[in-house]
């Protein structure tokens, strides 16, 4: 199964376009209706979903660490140009799916 993205609210508009342009399942915060909503509710969110936290946000490294049974985590911290973020989000997807991301904390 394809990897799928649930982007918080850090996640600038134009990573997830580009994304989307290349075929990516997407999905943001404020896609779902949940902007402003709690980390431990989004997280709970993507769990219920099956979708992959993508975030600039630490607070989702502690709550993974928390939780080992999650879709996954990936971290990219401030100051990740979007093309590069694009670039490193799209090749995951390329050479990773969604069983192998259970559990796990990607760093990009």
């Amino acid at each position: 199964m394809s990897i799928r993205y649930f982007t918080d609210e850090h996640v600038a508009g134009a990573v997830v376009s580009a994304l989307r342009k290349r075929g990516v399942d997407v999905l943001t915060v404020a896609d779902a209706g949940l902007l402003g909503v709690d980390d431990a509710d989004l997280f709970s969110f993507a769990q219920e979903k099956g979708r992959v936290i993508v975030t600039q946000d630490r607070d989702f490294l502690r709550i993974a660490a928390q939780q080992r049974d999650h879709p996954g985590v990936v971290y990219a911290p401030q100051g990740r140009s979007i093309g590069e973020l694009v670039r490193m989000l799209d090749l995951l997807t390329q050479v990773s799916d969604a069983t192998e991301m259970r559990g796990r904390i990607e760093f990009v």
